[in-house]
């Protein structure tokens, strides 16, 4: 019913339509309706057209400039010439660093990017990206090293490192010369025996695979350089990848990878030692303990036989009057040289070195050598040094050591700062303040709360220490009376000085400095051992007070002789 009502409603209304407009009614009005569209379509086209007229008109009158689009506009900026770029060249404020850091920038430009950039443009904004990156880099590197106190690394942790190498090193070789001829290949053998005693001295640290692995080291390199351009770059440039990744692959293998094989080298280091001594005369003492100490028959071999070419050219020369004196004294010290040389290998050879225990086992009561002599003698100072590392007492040895350097600096500068005084020349407070931080720098390094390792004292005296510090000038002997509490620490505390007269390397201290007895002349049972009065020789030295106890009717025979010979200018 609802469907036919409206069908009908429709058709009714579409009858009355026709009837009262006619039939073409329909098509007016369709006519009607498309001309109001087409009306306002072209009523608005005329508005927005006028609009955009007034528009543009208003934009040619305004500041910004008419520019050109496309190529052209590409073809002018080409065509332009390049402005002078201004770079800042100071990177840490001293001219004598900056000027050689610019030459390594600017040389590694050179090597690493331009000879590819100028194959594709020469555009030198990427170069000034670039170059501004790596000054920014420097100069940041050189604030913080600036903040950083390098004096305790340099002074302690460089050199226990470098020690405990060495003691490592030394370990490793004589486990292999235990092992004897049980080893095919002995280099392998050496490198494996090397990390194997790093892991027992270091426990927690091994670096065999950065060390033999060259994957695994360029791999270390990378990270390293990852975490010093984090500290370094802005964050900008950090966070692009390309540029970080870019930099860090020229760090890491253009300069840190061929440093280190650089000064892994042997012949560089030979090279580069032997630069450094050309220009000064080695140390007679020196040179004779180095002779003395070496363990290594090749080496002797070669200096015997270098000395025995410099005598036979000696022999050969035909000199008369003053000269010939002065040639018997060098044929003389070469002899000794060759004949010290000799000595040695043989001592090598035999195996003496090896049996030193047991040998002086043999030998009964040992020559006792005081504590202020080992500390003043560089080669028993060697040996105390070596077993101190061992017992956990080096804090005490450098501390007493470093004591000894600082007040012999400190009465060297009072003299100048005195006879300077006396020229009328016045730089009191200069002095006493670099005298004030070498103090401060041995009471931080040993003393205070932060000190690793620090050297166990009376917190008394160390409280004096610091207040004197704090409130008067530094003198020389501001550090005696802690410096007396340390030497009588080492000498008495069962742990140092006590226990190293039982150490195998008190023994081996001996016979370096030639002082194991021959059993001949070994000392009674109830006898304290003989004593050292500093010379360095096998004899054994009587002392007045035992020449005091002999009877005046009995006859004293003293027996001298000249153990060694030179000459010197002090």
């Amino acid at each position: 019913q609802t469907s036919l009502s409206i069908w009908g409603w429709g058709s009714l209304g579409v009858v009355l339509f026709l009837v009262t407009f006619g039939p073409f009614a329909i098509f007016y009005f369709a006519f009607y309706i498309l001309c109001f569209v087409g009306g306002g379509f072209v009523v608005t086209l005329l508005f927005g057209k006028s609009n955009s007229e007034k528009y543009l008109e208003q934009c040619e009158h305004s500041f910004l400039p008419c520019t050109s689009v496309g190529i052209p506009k590409c073809i002018e900026e080409m065509k332009r010439e390049g402005r002078p770029i201004k770079i800042d060249r100071r990177l840490t404020g001293a001219n004598i660093i900056d000027e050689p850091l610019q030459q390594v920038i600017q040389f590694s430009l050179r090597d690493y990017v331009q000879y590819w950039y100028y194959t594709l443009s020469d555009d030198e904004s990427f170069l000034l990206e670039i170059r501004q990156a790596l000054q920014y880099a420097l100069v940041q590197f050189s604030a913080r090293s600036k903040e950083t106190d390098w004096q305790p690394y340099f002074t302690t942790r460089l050199v226990d490192d470098f020690g405990t190498h060495l003691r490592v090193f030394r370990k490793a070789q004589q486990r292999i010369a235990e092992k004897g001829d049980q080893m095919k290949d002995q280099a392998e053998e050496l490198v494996d025996t090397f990390f194997e005693v790093e892991v027992e001295m270091e426990r927690e640290v091994c670096r065999d695979l950065v060390c033999t692995s060259p994957k695994d080291e360029e791999g270390f390199l990378r990270d390293l350089c990852e975490v010093l351009l984090y500290i370094l770059l802005p964050p900008g440039d950090f966070q692009n990848k390309i540029m970080r990744y870019f930099v860090r692959e020229i760090l890491s293998r253009g300069i840190l990878l061929p440093l280190i094989n650089q000064l892994s080298d042997p012949d560089y280091i030979n090279q580069y030692v032997i630069w450094m001594i050309r220009d000064s005369n080695c140390n007679y003492e020196a040179f004779m303990n180095i002779i003395k100490l070496s363990d290594n028959i090749g080496e002797l071999e070669a200096v015997k036989d270098k000395a025995s070419e410099e005598l036979q050219y000696l022999r050969s020369l035909d000199t008369a009057g003053d000269d010939i004196n002065t040639i018997k004294n060098q044929i003389n010290s070469l002899l000794y040289v060759i004949k010290v040389c000799d000595s040695r290998i043989q001592r090598l050879q035999s195996g003496k070195e090896i049996d030193t225990v047991k040998l002086a086992a043999n030998f009964g009561k040992l020559c006792t050598v005081p504590l202020d002599h080992i500390l003043v003698d560089n080669v028993a100072l060697q040996f105390f040094m070596d077993y101190m590392q061992q017992a956990g007492g080096q804090a005490h040895l450098f501390f007493w050591m470093t004591v000894e350097g600082y007040r012999v600096t400190a009465q060297q500068q009072l003299e100048v700062l005195q006879s300077r005084q006396k020229d009328g020349k016045h730089q009191t407070n200069q002095t006493k303040g670099l005298l004030r931080a070498a103090a401060f720098g041995v009471y931080e390094q040993y003393l205070s709360e932060k000190a690793s390792p620090r050297v166990n004292i009376d917190d008394n005296l160390v409280a004096k220490l610091a207040e004197t510090l704090n409130h008067e000038d530094p003198t020389p002997e501001i550090f005696d009376d802690i410096q007396r509490k340390v030497y009588e620490l080492m000498l008495r505390d069962e742990r140092f000085y006590p226990s190293f007269k039982q150490n195998v390397l008190y023994v081996r201290m001996l016979a370096e400095l030639d002082m194991l007895k021959d059993p001949s002349f070994r000392g009674s049972d109830d006898g304290e051992g003989e004593s050292f009065n500093g010379s360095p020789t096998g004899s054994i030295n009587l002392s007045l007070d035992d020449l005091s106890n002999v009877p005046s009717d009995e006859t004293v025979q003293l027996h001298a002789y000249i153990s060694d010979t030179g000459k010197c200018f002090d």
